[in-house]
């Protein structure tokens, strides 16, 4: 055999695999909702943008200085 050609003997036919998960997910993210009834992602989102803004609010200047300076960095999202 000559450097750079294909290689020759057991196992060097592979045949790829290929496996979809695209059903399995469908299941299991109806199987969570289901359990989950009484779940609002818009209650729950606007409870994050609360969150996020009393966390951050009341900073002094050089908290908020370096809140900014995360944010521009990407380490913080700036939130809304």
């Amino acid at each position: 055999m000559t450097p750079g050609s294909p290689q020759q003997g057991p196992g060097t036919h592979l045949m790829p695999f290929i496996f979809d998960l695209t059903a399995h997910e469908i299941r299991r993210m109806t199987a969570v909702l289901d359990a989950m009834p009484d779940w609002d992602p818009a209650a729950v989102l606007a409870a994050e943008v609360e969150a996020h803004s009393m966390l951050y609010s009341g900073l002094n200047t050089e908290q908020r200085s370096v809140y900014d300076l995360l944010c521009e960095e990407g380490v913080l999202d700036a939130g809304p």
